[in-house]
């Protein structure tokens, strides 16, 4: 069997990766922002007895190593060996589109245009005269729609007959630096050549109709700020019901786990680490995080898929230029909300150094998807008035939303300050397409963000909780005179944790959910109950009484809060902080800045607010 190799590169938002996806049939994820893929994925398909590896390269604009994704894409296209590039250009825009290609075209790879989104550009109004195109540019072009798996045996074909080929097409070698006026004017004057404009689209027109409200300086953050309060409270209402019967299971289980255990007899101590420890705490993890994350992640990824994401980062810009920060920033920090890790990894996006560092520095200021739990429940318990029925979950959801505007102020804050800091510099310019809305496809989009997203950050949860557990079980266990380790170090850490509002009992659980957040409110019953067992709860009314009996008040409920959003990162966090800076020294700030910041406003708010 003949064997090619294949590179794919395109502009950021043409369908690149879902071509990638019908091709290969992998299930590599798409976004509908710049700078989503930024490594290349590669994968293989096979076709008339030929085997192709196909490598899909991060989406950019030009070849000019602005960006990582573009260093990534040129350094590839010029330094590897391949038999065929397959350049995809949406149809609907392909003036836009042509730079890139003339680009990749000079550098004089065989090649193939895959013209995608053809069913998009007809809606506008659009025609491209393929056969004008391919004369005009020298290589093949072939129409399709990817997502409706439309013209990709085509592609097949073409890319089969491309890589067999001799010759490469021959064009003008242009140096994108210095010749970039030159491009511009070739693709214009191929564009008007190639394209017909038949009528105004309706869709366009929707487009612009829905982005004069969503885009708008009076309707853009409010109706932001409404869907994200929406978002919230389909979370708060929809994980409290399968959340309870996930722990009742789990409890059930527990009781079944010791009832072997006895018969048996395995040591009580082995027991206690495997059963009390290790289980008891991967269960929570479980009952807590996958419910609002399988709730959280598919209706995120439906308003990524749908193309709004772009006109928040495009709402917020402004607010982060002021305060010396990316525009992009704001695209990580709502990755943030999902996963700081993932967050972390997104700041890759960000051209400046500078700038990128500020967005690792400051992404742990928004509560991820394990800190979620710890406020609602917090929430739940102090803020939603008298039972717990709908109204206390729009209350809930509404307060919820308050802290997330206040995370964003705050991190922006915090962004200004590390920008003097840093070194004076003006921001770098943030040019950031807007895709056009399209209907999401939601059972696709459900299922892969389950997969993708709610398994693999409950799975890495899971890791590092289950030797948590083990270690927790052992600090309530270990016995030093009279008390438990864990007894000790919460009266050591007591007098530091009343000065901020808290006690011993819950610094020494956010000390213990390093490796996990979901475990610091399990920590505090455990510790609070003294039983050395980590213990679940039958209803947020139990809990309320639990912590009241152990001198919780509203100022201890308002600083608990605080801590929790601002607190060091999750060793998840650390690790990928680590990775993606090279550097322990900003490791270790990325730790400090939000729990010196967490301490300082826990410690005014303490002694200004009544007991």
């Amino acid at each position: 069997m003949k064997q090619f190799s294949v590179a794919l590169a395109g502009n950021p938002n043409v369908g690149k990766s879902t071509v990638f996806n019908a091709l290969t049939g992998l299930n590599q994820h798409t976004g509908n922002w710049t700078g989503k893929t930024v490594e290349g994925c590669a994968g293989v398909f096979s076709h008339k007895e030929a085997l192709f590896s196909v490598t899909d390269l991060p989406g950019t604009y030009s070849l000019s190593s602005f960006s990582r994704e573009e260093e990534v894409t040129r350094a590839y296209l010029l330094e590897k060996n391949f038999d065929c590039v397959v350049i995809v250009m949406d149809a609907g825009t392909l003036e836009r589109n042509l730079s890139l290609a003339l680009e990749v075209l000079s550098l004089g790879h065989k090649a193939v245009v895959c013209l995608n989104l053809y069913d998009e550009a007809r809606r506008k109004g659009l025609s491209v005269d393929t056969k004008q195109l391919s004369a005009q540019l020298g290589v093949p072009v072939v129409k399709t729609c990817a997502t409706k798996k439309q013209g990709l045996d085509d592609l097949k074909n073409t890319v089969l007959r491309v890589c067999t080929a001799e010759q490469a097409p021959s064009l003008p070698s242009f140096n994108c630096k210095t010749d970039a006026l030159l491009v511009q004017k070739i693709s214009r004057e191929i564009a008007l050549r190639c394209v017909t404009e038949t009528n105004e689209g309706n869709k366009t027109e929707r487009d612009r109709r829905l982005d004069k409200i969503l885009t708008s300086k009076a309707t853009g953050i409010p109706v932001m700020l409404l869907l994200c309060g929406l978002l919230f409270w389909i979370t708060a209402v929809g994980a409290n019901y399968p959340s309870e019967g996930l722990s009742a299971l789990f409890e059930m289980m527990k009781h079944e786990l010791s009832a072997l255990s006895e018969m048996l007899a395995v040591p009580k101590f082995l027991s206690g680490i495997i059963i009390d420890g290790v289980y008891t705490t991967l269960s929570w993890v479980v009952a807590v995080m996958l419910p609002p994350m399988a709730i959280f992640f598919p209706l995120f990824a439906l308003i990524e898929d749908s193309g709004y994401l772009p006109r928040i980062a495009f709402n917020l810009d402004r607010f982060y230029y002021k305060c010396g920060a990316h525009g992009k920033q704001s695209l990580t920090m709502m990755m943030g909300i999902g996963c700081n890790a993932c967050g972390v990894t997104g700041c890759r996006i960000i051209e400046s150094e500078k700038e990128r560092l500020i967005a690792v520095l400051t992404n742990n200021f928004m509560p991820c998807n394990g800190r979620l739990p710890i406020l609602i429940a917090i929430l739940m318990m102090y803020f939603a008035g008298s039972g717990f029925g709908l109204g206390s979950s729009l209350r809930v959801a509404a307060i919820l939303l308050m802290i997330l505007v206040f995370c964003v102020l705050f991190s922006l804050f915090v962004s200004k300050i590390l920008s003097l800091c840093l070194g004076k510099k003006v921001p770098s310019g943030f040019a950031l397409e807007l895709p056009p809305y399209r209907k999401p496809q939601v059972i696709k989009t459900v299922v892969r963000s389950f997969l993708d997203k709610t398994l693999a950050v409950l799975g890495r949860a899971v890791v590092v909780a289950a030797p948590a557990g083990a270690v927790i079980w052992l600090c309530a266990n270990l016995q030093i005179g009279e008390m438990s380790v864990l007894k000790h170090l919460t009266n050591a850490l007591d007098p530091f944790g009343r000065f901020i509002g808290l006690d011993g009992v819950i610094v020494m659980a956010f000390i213990l959910g390093f490796p996990a957040n979901e475990t610091v409110i399990p920590v505090m019953i455990m510790a609070y109950l003294a039983n050395g067992t980590l213990s679940d709860f039958a209803s947020y009314e139990e809990l309320l009484r639990l912590f009241t009996q152990n001198g919780w008040t509203l100022t201890t409920a308002v600083c608990m809060i605080i801590m929790t959003i601002m607190h060091f990162p999750c060793s998840t966090a650390c690790l990928t902080i680590k990775k993606e800076t090279s550097s322990l020294k900003w490791t270790l700030l990325s730790m400090a800045i939000p729990a010196v910041c967490g301490v300082a406003l826990c410690a005014v708010v303490s002694h200004i607010l009544p007991v």
